[in-house]
């Protein structure tokens, strides 16, 4: 009976491990393997098709490149303001996506006078590498295009604004010792930890395998083909470390991004902060519902730090 009941527990694990093979492997391709907005995806938001085409059709509008420390070349566009000025934005874009898709944010500040950088992360867009870096590397790669910036411009005035993904580089960018030509830093909808926000978003897929299970072989593939750790991509540990004013903004409504995470990620800050909360919000969506909130913080945030 011993030798059965071990039969059937064996029979048991193995098909569980094999179910959180699969189940990972599904969700590898999902969440990790580099895609971009389609057109049509574009499209179904009048804001996003004018602000895309405003980006491609500007005169102003530069291809930049850099390598990064690991020997990927790296894209940006740039867009020099009209006016002469010391005032930068690095505006950063999150999973699914490339440095077009910030145009909404960048035409913003370009209308402000200030110089815009739109980094194509690593695998998205323009610039090379084979897989989504959730802010492990990635925030290296904004530190090339800060320097970058401060070898044209040693007096430049840099702000940092990043959506999604790109708001959590954006942090773990602040977690690092950064120029005090950082001034401060926008993050608009941020996850705490990489393995927290995979966790939620496996329990969505309702997969008969269990999360602890899954998780531990999506940390194991991703470790393999992409060498980090999704363990260490931690934006709470960065924040504590951070001395760069920060404003958190998170949607009420978002149901990719717990705004708890957001509220956590504002506690957590050990620089200076501020907070804020798009009623109605679904996600990275606050500047779409209400951009007389939304830009008056930042506008705000700009007068504190005497940007």
């Amino acid at each position: 009976m011993s030798k059965k009941r071990n039969f059937v527990i064996f029979g048991l694990l193995t098909a569980l491990m094999g179910g959180g093979v699969a189940a990972a492997s599904i969700f590898y391709d999902l969440a990790v393997v580099p895609k971009k907005k389609t057109q049509e995806e574009i499209d179904s938001n009048p804001i996003d098709t004018k602000s895309v085409k405003w980006l491609r059709e500007l005169p102003e509008r530069e291809d930049l490149h850099i390598n990064s420390i690991d020997g990927l070349r790296l894209h940006a566009h740039f867009i020099k303001a009209n006016t002469e000025s010391h005032k930068y934005a690095i505006c950063i874009h999150g999973v699914n996506s490339d440095g077009e898709y910030m145009a909404l944010y960048a035409k913003h500040y370009h209308d402000m006078g200030i110089n815009v950088l739109l980094p194509d992360n690593r695998g998205f867009g323009e610039s090379e590498g084979d897989y989504t870096g959730y802010g492990y590397f990635d925030r290296l790669d904004i530190l090339e295009w800060i320097y970058y910036i401060l070898r044209m411009d040693k007096d430049a005035r840099i702000l940092l604004h990043g959506t999604s993904m790109g708001a959590a580089i954006t942090l773990m960018t602040t977690g690092e010792h950064l120029p005090d030509n950082v001034v401060f830093a926008v993050a608009d909808s941020s996850y705490t930890t990489l393995t927290e926000e995979f966790t939620d978003v496996y329990k969505g897929m309702k997969s008969f395998v269990p999360p602890s299970v899954a998780i531990f072989v999506i940390r194991l593939l991703i470790l393999l083909k992409c060498g980090y750790d999704i363990n260490k991509v931690d934006v709470l540990n960065a924040v504590s470390k951070s001395k760069t004013p920060t404003l958190f903004i998170h949607g009420d409504e978002d149901s990719l991004i717990d705004p708890q995470m957001c509220a956590r990620l504002y506690e957590k800050c050990s620089a200076p902060k501020q907070y804020c909360l798009i009623l109605g919000a679904n996600h990275v969506k606050g500047a779409y519902v209400d951009p007389d909130k939304y830009w008056n913080k930042i506008d705000s945030l700009m007068e504190k730090t005497g940007y």
